[in-house]
Parts: C-alpha cells; sequence; structure tokens
C-alpha cells in the first residue's frame, strides 16, 4: 500500500529519515501516527524506528538528546524540533508485567515490530509513503478488529496495561476485540493488578472519551477487568447500567468522573474517596464535588440560583452534558439564561467583605463574622437583597445582634 499524500505533520520529518537512509540504514514511521493516517484520524505526535544504533545515530546528527538511551530512544534535533528515534529492538524479561528487563539492539524490522501490541499498531511507513505490513494490520483496519500480534497471552504478560489499551482503542476506534485476543484479556486480567492506578486511569479516561465508549465499557465488563480497578470490585451491576445509555457526548475527564460518580450512586466525600484510589488530581476532585451534586438537582428538577452559584459556571455546563446522557439535561440557553441572570456569580462581587464588616458593621473577627458573610451572599444570590453596601451593612449589623 502506498500512500500518495502524507498529513502535513510528517513533511518536516521526512528529511530526519532521509538523512538516515542515506548513511545505509532503515528509518520508518512507526505506531499510532500510521494507523490514523489510514484511518484519516488526527494525528498528534509521530513515532521513528531505525535500524541505526543510538551512537550511530549520534554520529549522523550534530544536535541529538539521550532521552532514553538505554531503551534506544535519541531524540534528533532538527531545525527547532525534536524528533525522538528508536532504535529496532527485542525485549525480555518482564518481571514486573509492564517493562522489560532486558532490551536487545537489533537490525531487523521484522523483530521490532512483532514485540508490539496489536496488528494495527505493527505497521511501519516508509517516508515516501509506502507501508509495511508484516502482521496483516491493514486487513484489520478494514475488518475494524483488534487483534493481539502473535500470542495474546506472550503479549498481556510483557505488558499488563495492554489489556487496558485494547478496551480503550475499542471505544477510540469503535473497533471489535478478535476473540482470541478477548479471551487472552479474560484470562490475564488479574495481572492488570500490577500496573500502577495511573496508568490504568489514563487509559480508563481515554475509553470513557472515546467515540464509541459502549464498545469499549462492554468489554471493559465482560473480561473482568473492572475487578481490578479502584472501588469497581464490585459494580459490574452499576456499570452494566452505563451500557444503555445512548447519548455520549462528554468533552472531559470532570465529566467523565462524575458520570462514574452519579452512576455508582456516590456523594460527598465518598466522592473524594473514590477519586483518590484513582489518583487523581485535587483539582479534579474538587470539579466534581461541585458537578455531581448540580446533576443530581438536574435530575430533580430543582437547580436553584444557590446551585448555579456554589457550583460555578463550568461545573453547571459539565453537569448538564453527564445529565445529557441520563436524559434530564435542561435547555442548554435556559441554563445559561438563568446562571446570567444571578445578581452575583462570585463572593467577590459582594459590595461588602469582611473587612468592611469589621469596620463599619461592628463585627468582631470569628465565627460569627463567617456566618454573617454567609448569610448575606445567600441572600443577595436568591434575591432577597440588594447587593448595596449600605442595605449590607444595615443587614449584618442586625444579623450580628441576632446571632449575638
Amino acid at each position: 500500500m502506498i500512500i500518495k499524500e502524507l498529513p502535513a505533520i510528517f513533511t518536516p520529518a521526512r528529511p530526519v529519515l532521509q538523512k538516515i537512509e542515506q548513511a545505509g540504514f532503515e528509518a520508518y514511521f512507526v505506531g499510532g501516527c500510521v494507523r490514523d493516517t489510514i484511518l484519516g484520524d488526527p494525528i498528534h505526535d509521530i513515532d521513528i524506528a531505525t535500524s541505526a544504533y543510538p551512537s550511530e545515530i549520534k554520529a549522523i546528527f550534530k544536535r541529538t538528546v539521550d532521552t532514553g538511551i538505554e531503551h534506544g530512544t535519541v531524540m534528533i534535533l532538527d531545525h527547532g524540533t525534536g524528533y525522538e528515534t528508536t532504535t529496532f529492538r527485542t525485549e525480555s524479561g518482564y518481571q514486573d508485567y509492564r517493562r522489560p528487563d532486558k532490551v536487545t539492539f537489533v537490525r531487523s524490522l521484522a523483530e521490532d515490530l512483532k514485540r508490539r501490541d496489536f496488528t494495527i499498531n505493527a505497521l511501519a511507513l516508509r517516508e515516501n509513503g509506502e507501508v509495511i505490513d508484516l502482521f496483516d494490520g491493514l486487513t484489520d483496519l478494514k475488518k475494524h478488529l483488534i487483534r493481539a500480534v502473535g500470542d495474546p497471552n506472550e503479549r498481556f504478560h510483557e505488558d499488563a496495561l495492554r489489556m487496558m489499551r485494547a478496551v480503550r482503542f475499542a471505544s477510540k476506534l469503535g473497533f471489535m476485540i478478535d476473540p482470541a485476543t478477548l479471551a487472552g484479556i479474560k484470562q490475564n486480567a488479574p495481572l492488570l493488578a500490577k500496573i500502577a492506578v495511573e496508568r490504568i486511569q489514563v487509559e480508563f479516561e481515554k475509553l470513557l472519551l472515546g467515540q464509541q465508549p459502549v464498545s469499549g465499557l462492554k468489554d471493559f465488563i465482560a473480561t473482568g477487568l473492572y475487578q481490578y480497578c479502584p472501588g469497581l470490585a464490585d459494580q459490574k451491576d452499576a456499570l452494566s447500567g452505563l451500557l444503555v445509555l445512548n447519548n455520549w457526548q462528554l468533552a472531559n475527564t470532570q465529566q467523565a468522573w462524575a458520570m462514574i460518580c452519579v452512576q455508582l450512586g456516590l456523594t460527598g466525600q465518598q466522592i473524594g474517596r473514590f477519586l483518590k484510589q484513582w489518583k487523581t488530581s485535587n483539582d479534579l476532585i474538587k470539579q466534581v464535588k461541585k458537578i455531581v451534586p448540580l446533576v443530581a438537582s438536574l435530575r430533580n428538577n430543582t437547580l436553584s440560583a444557590m446551585d448555579l452559584f456554589e457550583g460555578g459556571w463550568q461545573a453547571v455546563q459539565d453537569a448538564n452534558q453527564v445529565a445529557k446522557l441520563y436524559g434530564w439535561v435542561k435547555d442548554d440557553s435556559e441554563i445559561e439564561n438563568q446562571y446570567q441572570a444571578l445578581p452575583i456569580k462570585s463572593s467577590k462581587e459582594l459590595a461588602v467583605d469582611g473587612r468592611t464588616l469589621i469596620v463599619d458593621g461592628q463585627l468582631k473577627p470569628g465565627p460569627l463574622l463567617g456566618k454573617v458573610l454567609n448569610d448575606l451572599t445567600r441572600a443577595v444570590v436568591q434575591g432577597q437583597l440588594t447587593n448595596d453596601r449600605e442595605t449590607l451593612l444595615a443587614t449584618a449589623r442586625q444579623l450580628a445582634e441576632e446571632k449575638g
């Protein structure tokens, strides 16, 4: 197969491959960039593999950086752009089911490609557009099939994360997993417990944000992979409920995790504990904790001015996207009009602050001050008070007397 017109991302890198070839070595674009070129999908980065050893690459190019030289990876700096180039290699001894104990550099493209995960990722591309397909990956692309290169059990013992990558690709591409590969995942699913949660998290998030997440989730559940993910071991029924949802339009990770929390029935501190198990960031946890109650308000048709104020516009938008999955959605323009109609959208917009209340409102620092500020904010948001300095000061003094 010849690709007559390569995407623009390859253009500046072609001279790099040409220079390696002129020095007497082989060089190819490999992996996902080749797959996505054939599928017509967006390409985010390119990978280069070569028969040249790291020392030989460094002799060909004046400017290089050793980014992973023990694994054969050298970055070539060319006209201000860095291109990571990796020597053909074989691997052996996967004691941690993730990284090889030994890497051996080889001159054979076939030896290099046969260690890769799936046939659709074991394609190589010459700089002139010729596709090298040694494992029938092109056929599998046409069939929309995810199939392990060689023996699935061997591939998953080499890197157990590949099982999550399989279900993630099922979601991302809308492909089916080959029966033998699916059986291999089911048999080796317990190995996922050997993999760092952070790595599983990345694949799970990509699965939830794919083109066909139901396809990926179905395999994720059927193979038992979910049993080895934080907080999901006993949640087969809840997860299976996601398979009947059709209107998947999740746009970011906070929406994805909010949906999972809604589906599992998690609230408040439960959300924090669950997401910490997944090693997500504190910022994401904070945002999801805002989104989930908003989804509940949308479900119950009780979305109030305080809900909108406390959540903030980003969380409101995210909540409405999650609600769309379940049919609890509110019209986007209606919800935006409701938010824009808020008298204030942040406590910083309140006409008084703590210092003002201390100086002019005759309040003392302490818990009472915080309670009064909170009451004033709530009253303004709900339209019970105008956001006027004198009005708020007078109300503050009254509240202080009542609460004092």
